[in-house]
């Protein structure tokens, strides 16, 4: 098993809660969202009850709609006690599994959404990848492949990036990314405001 097995129904719920809780803190009805995003209300509100499971490209789309980080919408889990938002204990790390897609993705920044900077560790499952159509947010990224290959596609080009590679571009511009190996991916991953 490569660790990526299917999503437990509290994680969907706990995700739901936290998309609900900042949509609701911005005085921003499911209709309005539903606009800015080009995802139904019914789906929307499918996430929020955590019937459906969001896919990497939903949450960043309601991330950037909402205009919060998507580092905001990951489940939290409490700090050790001393480490004073400097250092981030492997079994604090904030995990949003997507398993719908075979796609984990764990945030290893200390202090969540402080600051602009978010750094990611992201499992990708051989066949699974961001969605079949491009997307786009707020920031920049960047990142290397530490496992396996990526398939990144930026607006009209495309690479497949192997252990090693590393890439950079503004996150304005649409793009997706699939694990283009046979084996798991992994990619440590920046996001940037």
């Amino acid at each position: 098993m490569d660790g990526l097995s299917p999503s437990p129904a509290p994680l969907d719920r706990s995700v739901g809660a936290l998309i609900r809780e900042r949509r609701k803190a911005a005085r921003v009805p499911l209709q309005v969202l539903s606009d800015k995003t080009g995802l139904s209300i019914g789906y929307l509100s499918q996430i929020e009850r955590g019937i459906s499971s969001a896919s990497m490209r939903a949450i960043a789309t309601i991330a950037d709609g909402l205009g919060v980080d998507l580092s905001s919408l990951f489940p939290r889990t409490e700090t050790a006690a001393g480490d004073s938002g400097i250092v981030f204990r492997v079994e604090e790390r904030h995990s949003l599994a997507l398993d719908l897609e075979g796609v984990r993705k764990e945030l290893l920044t200390p202090g969540g959404n402080a600051g602009g900077l978010r750094l990611f560790l992201i499992s990708i499952a051989p066949g699974c990848h961001s969605g079949d159509t491009f997307y786009s947010h707020s920031g920049e990224e960047a990142g290397t492949v530490l496992e396996g290959e990526l398939e990144l596609t930026v607006e009209s080009e495309s690479w497949v990036l192997k252990t090693g590679d590393a890439f950079r571009f503004t996150s304005r511009r649409p793009h997706r990314w699939r694990n283009a190996g046979k084996g798991l991916c992994r990619v440590l991953w920046t996001n940037a405001n």
